[in-house]
């Protein structure tokens, strides 16, 4: 009988929970609802919150997600029972955008696709956050970077998703604000000193709500908005990792200025 190896979760438990996430989606589309929509009316304000079956399934998927993710990393045999917060928050926020995606590609053809995507996309965070339990794996390095180019890409799907759903200000301030917040406390806390740096968090994610407050109105492509915000996330992380490394600030801030600019010329001519 061959060995298991430890460096990476189950098969059985990992399809399991992939399955389990995939049928709640499948099911928010398979079951017509009548939708109720949430109004607040004060003076000046008007306030109207679509709740679907979508919606519901989606916050379902997401607690899911964290319960079968705690079920799977607790059998690896490096998990010594600390706490499981850091290897839940990037599924948790994976399956979230992905349901809140796939709900404004209802109607669509491309659904399918979507979904199918969806799911290489789960393997890929829950296998990774595995093998990051343990520093000293073979497979640690490579996890890492899985995980940090994971969480860019998904925060652009995120702010892509947004603007093509006409979100309003008001409710797209406080998103950017938490998902850029929570995406750039996890790529932090994988840097093996087991620190949380709630301070850099914080910040990277008021400049990046910023930055999309002030681009709200102006006529840029869903794309073009994604890019624009995902840029000084990913520069504002960058910077962070380089100055808590003692690297001298002149060249820690070089990269990420380029990156920042590639970002934002992109975003320009795409």
């Amino acid at each position: 009988m061959q060995a298991k190896n430890f460096d990476y979760p189950s098969i059985d438990r990992t399809g399991v929970l992939i399955a389990s996430v995939l049928l709640a989606f499948a099911l928010a589309r398979l079951i017509e609802t009548p939708r109720l929509i949430l109004t607040l009316d004060l003076p000046g304000f008007y306030f109207a919150f679509p709740l679907t079956l979508g919606s519901v399934m989606t916050l379902f998927a997401a607690g899911l997600t964290a319960a079968g993710m705690d079920w799977l990393i607790r059998d690896h045999p490096s998990f010594a029972k600390k706490s499981t917060r850091e290897n839940i928050m990037l599924p948790t926020l994976t399956t979230f955008v992905l349901g809140a995606s796939l709900s404004i590609l209802f109607e669509s053809p491309t659904w399918w696709v979507g979904f199918l995507f969806g799911a290489f996309l789960l393997g890929i965070v829950f296998t990774s956050e595995y093998i990051t339990i343990n520093p000293a794996s073979p497979a640690y390095a490579f996890a890492r970077a899985a995980l940090t180019a994971f969480a860019y890409a998904l925060f652009l799907i995120l702010i892509t998703s947004l603007r093509y759903s006409g979100i309003r200000l008001f409710l797209l301030v406080p998103a950017v604000f938490l998902v850029a917040g929570l995406i750039s406390l996890r790529i932090l806390h994988l840097d093996g000193a087991d620190r949380w740096d709630f301070p850099w968090a914080i910040g990277i994610g008021i400049v990046c709500a910023q930055i999309g407050a002030g681009l709200h109105y102006w006529t840029l492509s869903p794309v073009q908005f994604g890019l624009a915000l995902t840029g000084p996330l990913y520069a504002l992380t960058m910077l962070s990792v380089n100055l808590a490394e003692d690297i001298p600030l002149r060249r820690a801030i070089t990269l990420p200025i380029i990156v920042l600019v590639l970002s934002w010329l992109t975003a320009i001519f795409v």
